[in-house]
């Protein structure tokens, strides 16, 4: 196969996910939606997944501590996000599609 023949399939396979990503706009999968639109990787997700995971289990052990002060937290969710990802965004999508509720909840105080 040649490299115009791969361009073209892969030009047309991004017309299609613009297509698919139209079609759709009632789904309930709003941080997924996110992650398509942004190009974002497996890997990016699973380091996005890895970092929320890490960020629940200091929150846990911050409440329980009796801190009511999350900012830290928010920071460092805010570092380690992806360069195309902006956190507003991200904590929206996220409590629309209900992931990471408690976490984003918390989040959604400081945007």
């Amino acid at each position: 196969m040649n490299l115009d023949v791969l361009l073209e399939k892969i030009n047309r396979l991004e017309f299609h996910q613009s297509l698919l990503l139209k079609m759709i706009v009632d789904s309930e999968d709003h941080f997924y939606r996110m992650i398509i639109e942004k190009s974002l990787t497996e890997q990016d997700l699973k380091q996005f997944y890895q970092s929320c995971d890490e960020l629940t289990v200091a929150l846990e052990e911050q409440k329980a501590e009796g801190f009511v002060n999350f900012e830290p937290l928010f920071q460092k969710f805010k570092a380690a996000l992806h360069p195309n990802l902006i956190a507003e965004e991200v904590v929206h999508a996220c409590l629309r599609q209900q992931l990471y509720r408690p976490l984003m909840l918390e989040f959604r105080k400081f945007i």
